[in-house]
């Protein structure tokens, strides 16, 4: 999933769960889970776009990450607390960040992150793995709304 999915996830469960012993866990749980689901992310055919591409993709994708959220909290979710939010949605993305350095820059040191993601990484080309994203964040931020 995109770093913008797993932050509108972390962003919702930030909103939801005041509680950071419990909603920590359960950003780390959604970023399995969200990746287990068919998806596009910025990686999806690195080998055709190359590296560079990949990291401008990528780079763009935190950018809007934080900005879609940021959102989400000043127009959806005003009572939410932005700094426990982000902290949150960090914990949504971690397991990309801590590929990150050995997917990009190829630090050994990471490589484990990365072979640990690539057990529950489930993608899917465009337009379905795009369309499958949209459709289960809208749900998502629909039912947080109306429960």
């Amino acid at each position: 999933m995109t770093a913008t999915g797993h932050a509108v996830i972390g962003t919702v469960i930030a909103a939801k769960v005041g509680n950071p012993a419990l909603a920590i866990p359960l950003a780390l749980a959604s970023h399995i889970a969200a990746d287990f689901i068919p998806h596009w992310d910025t990686g999806t055919n690195r080998e055709k776009k190359g590296l560079q591409r990949v990291l401008f993709e990528t780079i763009f994708d935190v950018l809007l990450s934080f900005a879609l959220s940021y959102g989400l909290l000043v127009f959806l979710f005003p009572k939410t607390e932005p700094l426990y939010a982000f902290l949150i949605i960090l914990a949504s993305q971690s397991f990309d960040w801590l590929m990150a350095p050995y997917y990009f820059f190829g630090i050994k040191a990471f490589k484990w992150a990365y072979d640990l993601q690539k057990l529950f990484d489930n993608k899917l080309d465009k337009p379905w793995g795009i369309i499958n994203q949209v459709g289960i964040l809208a749900l998502l931020i629909l039912a947080a709304l109306l429960f």
